[in-house]
């Protein structure tokens, strides 16, 4: 089983069992639904021409964990989808963050 690592002052620590499997679910959890909540307030902000959250902010949310959930909210909203890298970039991304998820419970 792959466990999560973290780095404390001393070094490394194991953060295996409940705690750290809780840890890291909840973490996928958060990121995934702010990238579905973000793509949706993007897409909103679009419609009224108001300020848009940059690219590189719904990279970094796909990136670090969220990339299940903006590739939802990019289907859901119909926002982005005529953009060639989310529309290959966002599923990629969420493929490898799905397998590396379920290889990592198991």
């Amino acid at each position: 089983m792959i466990k999560a690592i973290l780095i404390a002052e001393d070094g490394f620590f194991d953060m295996g069992g409940f705690l750290g499997m809780a840890i890291v679910v909840t973490a996928f959890l958060v990121m995934n639904i702010v990238g579905l909540i973000i793509m949706g307030e993007d897409k909103k902000r679009a419609k009224k021409h108001e300020y848009r959250i940059r690219e590189r902010t719904l990279w970094l949310v796909a990136l670090f964990g969220g990339a299940i959930g903006t590739t939802a909210g990019m289907q859901l909203y119909r926002h982005k989808t005529k953009h060639l890298s989310f529309k290959i970039g966002f599923p990629f991304l969420a493929g490898i963050e799905l397998i590396l998820f379920l290889k990592w419970l198991i």
